[in-house]
């Protein structure tokens, strides 16, 4: 089974993407991580990508579609992947396709979570964690028992991401509106796609994914 799963900044893609990988013994293929460890391989995409990342540019997506070919390629994940984070653009899932056909692969669902804007907003601005032991919070949704202390270590410093401010999460989301969203009607002509409410609890929203996933294996 192969799937994507698509959803704008700060809905939980990666958290959900480890439940359905944990779940139906599937391989989690983040591009993010993938190039990451191809940087910390040293193989010749990993050399390009570090060298174009410190110049502080965005690694191409003629790179992305190479690291992701050479993958498929490989045959290694045998029970079935989820895409997270890619594809992004329309270019994006147009290579994916070509690069399926040509290793005789073949998506069978793509699972799109749908969250309202403004409760995306809240959702993210609303995170920090302790500097000491990483732990995460939520000034509303999982706040600290004792202000001031973290529940985990006892630290007392924490941090916010720096692009986890409004404007910047409303950029996102107009850029995620304006480039990724096309993907669904791209795969809905095609029949992969499965719409899921992603407003409710971590639980919720992973057993809607699952209920949806389920569905899907069982036409």
């Amino acid at each position: 089974m192969n799937l994507v799963l698509l959803g704008p900044p700060g809905c939980g893609k990666g958290t959900q993407a480890k439940r359905l990988e944990e779940h139906y013994g599937l391989t989690q293929l983040s591009t993010g991580d993938m190039l990451r460890a191809e940087v910390a391989a040293g193989t010749d995409i990993g050399r390009e990508a570090d060298a174009i990342m410190k110049a502080g540019k965005l690694v191409p997506d003629s790179m992305i579609i190479r690291m992701l070919a050479d993958r498929m390629a490989k045959k290694a994940d045998e029970r079935g992947f989820i895409l997270d984070g890619f594809p992004r653009t329309i270019p994006q899932a147009q290579a994916l396709d070509d690069i399926l056909v040509k290793n005789d692969l073949a998506l069978d669902g793509v699972i799109s979570i749908d969250v309202d804007d403004e409760a995306m907003v809240e959702r993210i601005t609303g995170r920090f964690s302790c500097v000491k032991c990483g732990a995460g919070y939520h000034d509303r949704f999982s706040p600290l028992k004792k202000p001031g202390v973290c529940d985990a270590c006892g630290g007392t410093e924490f941090s916010r991401r720096k692009d986890d401010n409004a404007d910047t999460v409303r950029t996102r989301l107009r850029a995620y509106h304006l480039q990724t969203e096309p993907i669904i009607a791209h795969y809905g002509h095609k029949g992969l796609v499965s719409a899921v409410d992603g407003m409710g609890s971590i639980d919720t929203v992973t057993q809607n994914i699952r209920a949806a996933v389920d569905a899907r294996l069982s036409h």
